[in-house]
């Protein structure tokens, strides 16, 4: 049954990565893989003889001794287990990208555009390139990703221009989201499973994600399709809400607060983005009416915003497929992690590899090689990296912060880069611009490798430090 399970995590898989070839959503596969997993489960039960404890991240001892009614009732708490924790995740999730509709409800991004003044090429690179490293770690690399896309979609005419942005975007926006506790799912889900925290989370990975993103940046300045002046886009200047600023600073303020929400109370995050979800709409309320009676909108658009509240459109702006695709990987990964099998292939890839990187002065360090983690993040490239991360929760088992976790944290949130595919700020980009996953291979995947590799040989060296 073991193999039976397997063998639909890998078909699933392939589905998965095979989206745009197949024609079908990836959220389909990954709903369907984590629903037969676990229906097999339920089958076979009585055919196990090992079982993994979430609680302890250790085998049970004597789990085929049990009574069938017995391992019915653990399979059943553990799911309910795993349930919870990608919960957490997915209403942390949905509280963070209904801020960001809201702020943008509000025009709240158009405050980042007024800052663009020049047209060369080379400056305007740098200046994206910044912005998506610094947004997405405050709203994450997904949503930066869109945000400033959509920006240069109203500032640059040439697509084959903004296609060589966007993909120099998603390598920032990618590092950016690596260094932050909210700027990735995958280092959200370290942060709420309590493998890292916030303060060491940003003390290894700033300069390494930094380079990460500034080496391909710089490189890429000195590129054909970066050279010269930008053919503006010339754009017919609405009259902006007079809160658009004010929602900008609110919400971001909100979502920073999160972390800081946490450290005080040691609740889980999710509550505290709940917190502040409600305390920008209530803002936004209060805002809404005085926005339309201060702006000229068409009768159409102005039918459509009385019909809901500020939360209620942006509630249905949301990226609901993305939040069901991450529960079926996420639950999908929570039963071979039961199986033991994640267990159980983590110590045959401890015993395989070889050692590599500097000697590390951290007591306690558990030998997994520096190799298993350069290949986690490129693993990401080739599927996805939160899959990889999730089991990585499963088959690793260091205490919080030691360096594994943060190493694990950077190479998964930007091995991704290396493929369109392979993160979700690449797939965003991908279907706004309609990016061939060829032409990104060619023009942008070596520039991706190149920061890949300067971040980890920099953490390598830095991580002595701590």
């Amino acid at each position: 049954m073991e193999a039976a399970i397997i063998l639909v995590f890998v078909m699933g898989y392939l589905a998965i990565t095979l989206e745009h070839s197949i024609k079908i959503d990836k959220l389909i596969p990954a709903l369907v893989m984590m629903a037969i997993c676990w229906a097999l489960i339920a089958l076979g039960i009585d055919g196990f003889t090992q079982w993994f404890d979430s609680g302890n991240h250790s085998l049970m001892e004597n789990f085929g001794g049990l009574a069938s009614e017995e391992k019915m009732h653990l399979m059943e708490e553990t799911l309910l287990h795993h349930l919870g924790k990608t919960s957490e995740i997915l209403v942390f999730l949905l509280g963070a990208m209904t801020i960001v509709e809201i702020i943008d409800y509000f025009d709240g991004f158009s405050t980042i555009k007024d800052f663009i003044k020049t047209k060369k090429k080379s400056k305007i690179l740098w200046i994206f390139a910044i912005l998506a490293f610094i947004l997405s770690a405050i709203i994450d690399n997904l949503t930066a990703t869109i945000v400033l896309i959509s920006i240069l979609q109203k500032i640059v005419k040439d697509r084959n221009v903004r296609i060589w942005y966007a993909g120099l975007i998603i390598i920032a926006a990618n590092a950016g989201g690596a260094w932050s506790p909210i700027g990735d799912v995958t280092t959200t889900m370290l942060w709420i499973g309590k493998k890292v925290t916030t303060g060491h989370l940003i003390g290894y990975l700033l300069l390494p994600s930094f380079l990460c993103m500034a080496v391909p940046t710089f490189i890429a300045s000195f590129l054909p399709a970066f050279k010269g002046d930008l053919e503006m886009e010339e754009v017919e200047e609405k009259k902006k809400s007079k809160f658009s600023g004010t929602m900008l600073y609110l919400g971001l303020g909100a979502i920073v607060f999160v972390p800081i929400f946490k450290v005080i109370t040691h609740l889980p995050p999710y509550v505290g983005m709940m917190l502040s979800l409600g305390v920008v709409a209530i803002f936004a309320e209060i805002y809404s009416s005085s926005k339309f009676s201060m702006t000229e909108h068409g009768a159409e658009e102005s039918d459509a915003h009385a019909m809901h509240s500020p939360v209620h459109y942006s509630l249905s702006k949301i990226e609901l497929p993305s939040i069901l695709f991450f529960l079926g990987i996420l639950m999908a990964v929570a039963a071979l992690e039961s199986l033991g099998i994640l267990f159980n292939f983590a110590g045959s890839l401890q015993d395989t590899m070889p050692m590599l990187g500097t000697e590390l002065h951290q007591e306690g360090h558990t030998g997994v090689s520096d190799l298993v983690v350069l290949l986690l993040g490129v693993g990401s490239a080739i599927i996805d990296n939160v899959p990889l991360v999730a089991a990585s929760l499963g088959m690793f088992h260091e205490p919080i912060d030691n360096e594994l976790w943060h190493f694990i944290a950077y190479s998964a949130g930007t091995g991704g880069s290396m493929l369109i595919i392979g993160s979700a700020a690449g797939v965003v980009a991908m279907g706004m611009e309609k990016i061939d996953f060829f032409w990104y291979l060619k023009k942008i995947a070596w520039l991706a490798l190149v920061g890949f590799l300067v971040g980890a040989v920099a953490f390598m060296f830095t991580r002595t430090w701590f």
